[in-house]
């Protein structure tokens, strides 16, 4: 015990109870992770290898998260500050070089992810593109705090940049482009700059969705391949309260799982539910756990947002509130999206519930977001 204590006090930097809320996610989600991609498994596969090697590849993700969480809690935010410019380059190169491949892999629309020929690795960009984002907003928002209002200014320095990595997300992956468009508007909200600012970013980003949508359902509806189609069916079937087939197994866990659950591992729907290991990984929760589990994995998250806030509102250096706001915002609305879909709350989207579902490189994405915090919390208790 004394040794654990002082690996924690020497080795964990930063706040204490952030470490904890992720270690507790991290931990949980071996549970439902095992369980639901037996379902898969069985499927497709009909052998208890496949189980255990889903499982192994989870956890192995997760110690590599946990290695990126750890060396990224020791740098300093000064250099996030300096490389947020390369950062935006760097994800621009990255997503035009996977728009650019071919949009098929294994016989899957898969424009979202590039893929590494040589060493048979996939990564999904825009994970490292809505990242980069965030961080140059941080950035821009706090350099230019108390400069007057420049609206050519406003345009280069922060509107192009900024919609140029989010319209070469938006395209395949429409539900991130949003998550970012909404936190980036929290952010500017938060950062009290002249309400200009905030209503010019907010009839941009609304004026180029719709007029990209537009051109695309009018000209390229043919299509069968095309994201926006798809959008469009999923919010139509949404509006008119008719389920898929994914959400009708996704209630059906819901409501088989009662208050108390089936108890870990027992989940019935598993068998049936397309994605359970991931985008409806929540269902499987509430199956196994009862609405009780479901609850209690909401307040966790809450917990995480709440010391976010804390982290942000303690911190001394502006740049940093906004760092930590611009990165842990997004992390929690991509779990309240989750799990609204997963109820019936908003339409499929595709987005996974972080640090709980089964996943590559959005899982060392959400690894790194928490270090940069843990690292700006670092300095709240360097000082005190």
């Amino acid at each position: 015990m004394k040794v654990i204590n002082i690996f924690i006090s020497n080795y964990l930097k930063g706040d204490k109870y952030l470490w904890a809320f992720i270690s507790l996610l991290t931990i949980f989600s071996f549970l439902p992770v095992y369980s639901a991609s037996s379902g898969w498994a069985i499927r497709h596969y009909n052998g208890a290898f496949t189980i255990f090697y889903c499982l192994l590849k989870h956890i192995l993700f997760l110690l590599v998260g946990y290695c990126i969480i750890f060396f990224t809690q020791f740098i300093s935010y000064k250099y996030f500050y300096k490389i947020s410019i390369l950062l935006i380059f760097i994800s621009f190169i990255l997503l035009v070089i996977t728009v650019l491949q071919d949009n098929k892999l294994n016989g899957v629309n898969a424009s979202r992810w590039l893929h590494i020929p040589i060493i048979s690795i996939s990564f999904q960009t825009s994970s490292i593109g809505s990242l980069s984002v965030f961080i140059y907003t941080a950035r821009y928002l706090s350099k230019y705090k108390k400069i007057k209002f420049n609206f050519i200014n406003f345009f280069i320095k922060f509107l192009f940049p900024v919609f140029i990595i989010t319209g070469l997300i938006f395209p395949s992956n429409g539900s991130t482009a949003v998550i970012i468009f909404i936190s980036i508007l929290i952010i500017i909200f938060i950062s009290g700059p002249p309400i200009l600012n905030f209503i010019t970013f907010f009839l941009l980003g609304i004026f180029l969705s719709t007029t990209y949508i537009f051109f695309v359902t009018k000209y390229f509806n043919k299509n069968s391949e095309n994201r926006v189609l798809t959008w469009k069916n999923r919010i139509e079937k949404f509006l008119k309260n008719e389920d898929s087939y994914q959400m009708i197994q996704s209630k059906t866990a819901i409501i088989i799982g009662n208050k108390f659950g089936l108890g870990p591992g027992k989940s019935i729907v598993k068998n049936f539910l397309p994605l359970s290991y991931s985008d409806f990984i929540y269902a499987i929760i509430i199956e196994e756990y009862g609405l009780f589990g479901g609850i209690i994995l909401l307040f966790i998250y809450l917990l995480i947002l709440f010391r976010i806030i804390v982290i942000a509102t303690k911190v001394q250096n502006y740049f940093c509130t906004l760092l930590v706001f611009s990165i842990g915002f997004p992390i929690i609305i991509q779990s309240l999206i989750n799990m609204g879909i997963t109820v019936g709350i908003f339409p499929i989207t595709g987005q996974t519930l972080p640090l709980i579902s089964a996943g590559g490189s959005s899982i060392w994405i959400t690894f790194f977001s928490f270090g940069i915090i843990l690292s700006v919390s670092k300095t709240i208790y360097e000082k005190s």
